[in-house]
């Protein structure tokens, strides 16, 4: 499929809180239902390593994402990891559940974090789950340049492999959405009205969902980005990932070795 940069909804400065905030907190909910990232442990902890800190900067959050699961696995060989959530629009309520429940392990930035623009004071290892698509191709090449130009280690995965097997499998979101929302935590009766009555979250859920699978860089398009920005001692790695529990996941790894 060729890649389509068409608009989400999430990304749109307009666009109601209610709504991104209740497809963040699915796609949190979602993500840590399944254990989504997983078969990632093994790269996430190589950037870990190279970020010399044990602390992971998340960019583009959204909710959460299985950020809680990821760090319940990390702390068994990195027990004193910290793990900082950041966005450009940020979802203060779904920071908040998942800091409680880390016991403050996992902290958050209350104010918006722009991914092309990450402060030089949040040093660690970078990462971005399920969101480097949402930028053009430039700004993507940039967030990839800003991190090797300040020698920070940064990991891109993405679960939204450009396929018409993914492309299909999106349009039964509202469906999963439907089903899935009574289970959701905090609860909250702004999620219960746009989801039964006025289904305004499956709806969003599904289009930018679709959206993401035509957006996603597949790996020979991330390995030409990197191939442009030269900076000494820095490396890049990228694959693929077969996860048995759903959808291949791509990785962009990147880090100084020097």
């Amino acid at each position: 499929m060729r890649r389509v940069h068409l608009f989400e909804f999430e990304d749109q400065t307009w666009f109601p809180g209610v709504f991104r905030e209740g497809i963040t907190d699915y796609l949190q909910y979602a993500s840590n239902r399944v254990n989504l990232y997983k078969p990632l442990l093994p790269v996430i902890e190589k950037g870990l390593k190279f970020s010399r800190s044990n602390k992971i900067i998340d960019i583009c959050s959204g909710g959460g994402g299985g950020i809680l699961k990821i760090y319940e696995q990390l702390k068994l060989d990195y027990y004193n990891s910290k793990v900082i959530l950041t966005d450009k629009y940020p979802n203060l309520d779904a920071f908040r559940k998942t800091s409680e429940a880390s016991k403050g392990k996992i902290g958050y930035v209350e104010s918006s974090i722009d991914a092309v623009d990450v402060p030089k004071d949040l040093k660690g290892f970078r990462t971005q789950f399920v969101s480097f698509h949402h930028f053009k191709p430039e700004q993507a090449r940039t967030i990839l340049k800003n991190a090797a130009a300040a020698g920070m280690p940064i990991g891109i995965f993405e679960a939204t492999e450009r396929s018409f097997i993914n492309f299909i499998a999106m349009l039964f979101t509202p469906l999963i959405v439907m089903l899935a929302v009574p289970f959701i935590k905090p609860f909250k009766w702004s999620r219960i009205f746009f989801t039964y009555i006025i289904p305004a979250i499956p709806f969003f859920t599904m289009w930018d969902g679709l959206v993401s699978v035509l957006r996603t860089y597949s790996v020979d398009e991330m390995k030409e980005m990197t191939e442009s920005i030269d900076v000494k001692g820095y490396k890049w790695e990228i694959g693929k990932i077969k996860n048995e529990r759903g959808p291949s996941l791509l990785y962009l790894l990147g880090y100084a070795s020097e």
